[in-house]
């Protein structure tokens, strides 16, 4: 079977159309509050104003958008921690088609929920992604239904990328994009509209210290694989992913590694500076900026929050002593 093709900005301005029907731009805010500790002018992307409180949104109804009536009638099925499994539900409900999710079974409830609500068929199987994800492979093979990977689907990225569109329409000046990455998608998409439109522009990507295969992957520009002990669901892989990372290895900057408590720091500043609802996963290009500030000071910084789906256990563990 050939490599996915690489999407490039046609792919992307294609899919903005397709998703324009369905999905609003979301806002990008400067926060004073963030500029102060950050010492750099810092944008926040706010992907965690999606339906479904995530980025992946956009590159599921691009995605669904274009099956063949065969795929449609067979049904789909995706493996995710949550918010992928969103994603599809909410375009497959769009267009009508079943959709199945397979996740881990200590996924994110209140992810869980949402896809069920949205009309998919959630499997709960495995002990993190990657045990689902194998179970999801499985059960589309048996079935015919059309598997939709997480990551190695030129239409997600392309889809995805639209919110890197969207940050250098609102800021032309925008200098650096800082990405979270899980299985990359969105740190892909973001590279291929920056460099596409200005090659100056700074793509960095971020994965947790305790979940680093990506980010071991792009150092060995090979796929690797890594352990997975991260609380941030939206960066748990084992695994990394082909066509992400043949972007990334092209074409992203840096790709940069941070710590589960820099990660539950970022979530409380960004919670309390910008009034938003953040994910650790959503939280961790914050973490970066902070976590290193010389690198970023009086630069034009667009961060990415990539989803807000924080359970209320998950909330009250960032403020262990609030009572």
């Amino acid at each position: 079977m050939s490599a996915p093709a690489v999407p490039d900005l046609a792919d992307v301005l294609a899919a903005r159309q397709r998703i324009a029907p369905y999905l609003r731009p979301t806002p990008l805010y400067r926060y004073p509050a963030l500029d102060e500790l950050t010492g750099a002018r810092t944008w926040v992307k706010h992907e965690n104003h999606q339906p479904v409180g995530a980025f992946k949104v956009r590159g599921g109804v691009n995605l669904v958008s274009q099956l063949s009536a065969a795929e449609r009638g067979k049904g789909v099925i995706a493996a995710s921690t949550g918010n992928h499994g969103q994603s599809v539900a909410y375009a497959a409900n769009l267009f009508g088609v079943r959709a199945i999710v397979c996740a881990p079974e200590q996924a994110n409830p209140v992810k869980v929920e949402s896809m069920k609500a949205l009309g998919a068929e959630v499997v709960l199987h495995g002990r993190d992604f990657d045990e689902a994800r194998e179970h999801c492979e499985k059960l589309a093979a048996e079935n015919g239904y059309r598997y939709i990977h997480s990551g190695d689907e030129p239409a997600l990225i392309a889809g995805v990328g639209t919110y890197a569109l969207e940050i250098l329409e609102a800021q032309p000046d925008t200098e650096i994009i800082v990405v979270p990455v899980g299985g990359g998608s969105g740190a892909a998409g973001t590279c291929v509209v920056a460099k596409a439109v200005r090659p100056s522009i700074q793509v960095i990507g971020v994965q947790s210290e305790a979940a680093p295969a990506a980010q071991r992957s792009w150092q060995a520009r090979a796929l690797r694989t890594g352990t997975n002990s991260t609380l941030a669901e939206g960066l748990a892989t084992r695994t990394a992913f082909e066509l992400p990372q043949r972007i990334l290895w092209e074409k992203l900057d840096d790709f940069v590694l941070v710590s589960e408590d820099g990660l539950q720091e970022a979530a409380r500043v960004m919670i309390e500076k910008t009034r938003n609802l953040v994910e650790l996963a959503g939280a961790a290009a914050l973490a970066a900026v902070l976590s290193d500030p010389a690198r970023f000071a009086g630069r034009n910084v667009a961060i990415v929050c990539s989803g807000g789906n924080l359970s209320p256990a998950q909330l009250v563990a960032l403020w262990p002593d609030a009572r």
